[in-house]
């Protein structure tokens, strides 16, 4: 995925005179010549992730559309103070784009963890949330983002589907229907859901665009469904209640969230013993579910 966006970036600096790039380290070998061809619009800050945001926020209040990217913990988490005051509070809006997920490079140990960003960004208004669940889906979700004139952050990381699917702008895609419950899964989850629920009785949902949540095909969904709804999301476990709260107070509904669990694992391991260990690999994701559809 990083590497699908760098791509897609260095084409759009050349194609539009807007796009800037604003870096602290991260990923800089691959903006190498776009450096040396455009060195006022690709910077490179150093190591000083809070000095990145607030330049990309000093280049959105000149006219330009910046591009910031690091790894999640660096980007959102340490510079969530830049974030909120030299893009939010200035009325000016960019892009955001992170690496390392949720626990991705999990020998990195803790200080590399980001499951509560998307959380985070809730806090805020007006801020789009791309998920891609495979690298061929970033270049369009990355036009989208730069074409807004809303903040946007987008959620790259190592864990993907086999394959990629076009979903419609900011509207759930359909994949399997079924009368028991509707399982929304988030970008690079699909596979597992597809997998754990092979032989449920539910309706599979998906998307790359998770903010703004699809409401309204969401509740046309569940009304088939008994109003029983599965959010499985690569972040912070719960992060979504409130939207489908907020979605459903009209009507009586069932709600089951897996995500990242709080409990921190201090034995670090690698990226997928942390997905078994929070529950997320297909048969976690199928022993949560069955449970769920039995107290329905």
């Amino acid at each position: 995925m990083r590497d699908a966006w760098a791509a897609r970036t260095n084409e759009l600096l050349e194609a539009d005179p807007r796009v800037a790039v604003v870096l602290a380290d991260i990923s800089a070998d691959l903006f190498r010549e776009a450096a040396a061809a455009h060195p006022d619009r690709v910077i490179n800050v150093g190591i000083r992730e809070q000095l990145m945001v607030g330049a990309a926020g000093g280049l959105a209040l000149a006219g330009l559309r910046p591009i910031a990217h690091s790894y999640a913990p660096f980007l959102v988490e340490r510079a969530f103070e830049q974030i909120k005051l030299d893009f939010e509070h200035q009325g000016t809006s960019g892009v955001l784009v992170s690496v390392g997920a949720s626990y991705d490079w999990a020998e990195g140990s803790f200080t590399h963890f980001s499951p509560r960003d998307v959380a985070l960004f809730d806090t805020l208004q007006r801020w789009r949330v791309f998920v891609p669940g495979h690298a061929a889906e970033v270049p369009p979700l990355l036009d989208r983002a730069v074409r807004s004139d809303e903040g946007a952050y987008m959620r790259l990381s190592l864990r993907h589907n086999e394959n990629p699917y076009a979903v419609p702008d900011d509207a759930l895609l359909v994949l399997r229907e079924g009368r028991r419950a509707t399982v929304v899964a988030v970008g690079p989850l699909l596979d597992n859901v597809l997998e754990a629920t092979a032989d449920l009785d539910v309706t599979v949902a998906y998307t790359n665009t998770p903010r703004p949540l699809d409401i309204e095909g969401l509740r046309e969904l569940a009304a088939d469904t008994g109003d029983a709804v599965v959010m499985v999301e690569p972040y912070l476990e719960g992060t979504s209640d409130w939207l489908v709260s907020r979605a459903f107070a009209d009507r009586p509904h069932r709600l089951l969230s897996i995500g990242v669990g709080r409990d921190e694992l201090r034995r670090y391991g690698t990226a997928a013993e942390h997905e078994h260990l929070h529950g997320l690999d297909a048969e976690g994701v199928r022993a949560r579910v069955r449970k769920f559809l039995a107290l329905l």
